[in-house]
Parts: structure tokens; C-alpha cells; sequence
């Protein structure tokens, strides 16, 4: 049997799904964050191919015509891309990685059907939580955190049941949740050592 190599967390923005992959990171070596390709400009305290892979838009496509940008998204608001890069999932595979991507849901299926990746969707805490957890990273208007109240609701609602696996990461309980993740990539048949 091919060793398992792959997982996904993904859920809404303020669920801890970063926060997650990075404590799963922290404490099993083994562990590696999958690097996104992107056409977002660089910020100055970030590095090519350690937060993104920075490709501008003619680049972007080039790679995905030529098969290396497996699936991708497109954030209106910024007109920037987002795509999952296969060069570096196959090469942490092939370094003896276990690859963490934090990914949408397009990202998701493909990784499952084409990497055997077991998914995990964090779900978002009461809506008190998640509003604190939202504003404290973006100030927003009321008007924009309802928009996003109403966009996490139709993820939970629509995306949630898809995934193989639904777990909430609430605030002092990140312990537990890399756990739980743990005890279920077990049973899956990781081998997370």
C-alpha cells in the first residue's frame, strides 16, 4: 500500500485552520506546509517559495497550460489567483513529507481524488468567536462582517459535509484539536514519524 502523503484543513476565514497546520507542523517534523503559487504582489517581509510562489499573471497561466498549477481560484476583489502548485507538493512528497495544504474547496477535491488526501474542514467557533478572531486580524464595517457572517454560514452549510472530517479548534484548546487531527491521520494510516 502507497504510503499516505497528503492532507487537507481548510474551513472559514477565523476557524484556526492556519493556526492548526502550523501547531501540526511544530510538533511533527514530518509535517510540511504546502507552498500556494499566487499573482499577488510580494510584501517586503516575504520570500519566494517560503509564503508563495510569485508568478505574474502571463507565468501564472504558463504553468497552469503545463500542468504544474493543478486547480486554481480567482479573488475578485483583488483580481489575484491562487493556485495549488504541484512541483512543490511532489517534491516535500518525494523529500518524505507529509504535505499539510491549506486549501478552498476546488483544492480540496482535487488533492483527495489525485493524492488519496484525507480533509478536514475546521469548523468556525460560536459567532461571537469568530466575529473577535475576524476583526482583531481586519477591521470591518458591520455591514462587511454580516456579509461574511452570511459567507461563512453557506461554507458550513454547502462545503462542510464534503470533507472527511469536521473538527472546531477553539480558542485554548489548540492542544486538543492537533490531537484529535493526530488520532484520526493514525487510524487513516500515516505514519507520522
Amino acid at each position: 500500500m502507497k504510503e499516505r502523503s497528503v492532507i487537507v484543513i481548510a474551513g472559514p476565514a477565523g476557524s484556526g485552520k492556519d493556526t492548526l497546520a502550523k501547531a501540526l507542523t511544530a510538533k511533527y517534523p514530518r509535517f510540511t506546509l504546502m507552498v500556494t503559487a499566487t499573482t499577488r504582489e510580494k510584501r517586503p517581509y516575504e520570500a519566494d517559495a517560503v509564503n508563495y510562489y510569485f508568478f505574474d499573471k502571463k507565468r501564472f497561466f504558463e504553468e497552469v497550460a503545463s500542468g504544474n498549477i493543478l486547480e486554481y481560484y480567482h479573488r475578485a476583489d483583488t483580481d489575484t489567483y491562487y493556485g495549488t502548485y504541484k512541483p512543490d507538493i511532489d517534491r516535500r512528497i518525494a523529500s518524505g513529507k507529509i504535505v499539510i495544504a491549506v486549501v478552498q474547496i476546488v483544492g480540496a477535491k482535487y488533492l483527495k481524488e489525485h493524492y488519496g488526501a484525507t480533509t478536514f474542514f475546521i469548523m468556525p467557533p460560536d459567532a461571537a468567536t469568530l466575529e473577535r478572531r475576524i476583526r482583531t486580524r481586519a477591521p470591518m464595517s458591520d455591514i462587511e462582517w454580516k456579509e461574511r457572517l452570511a459567507f461563512t454560514e453557506r461554507e458550513v452549510k454547502d462545503e462542510a459535509p464534503w470533507y472527511d472530517y469536521r473538527i472546531r479548534n477553539d480558542d485554548n484548546a489548540l492542544d486538543e484539536s492537533v490531537a484529535s487531527v493526530v488520532e484520526i491521520l493514525r487510524k487513516e494510516g500515516y505514519t507520522l514519524e
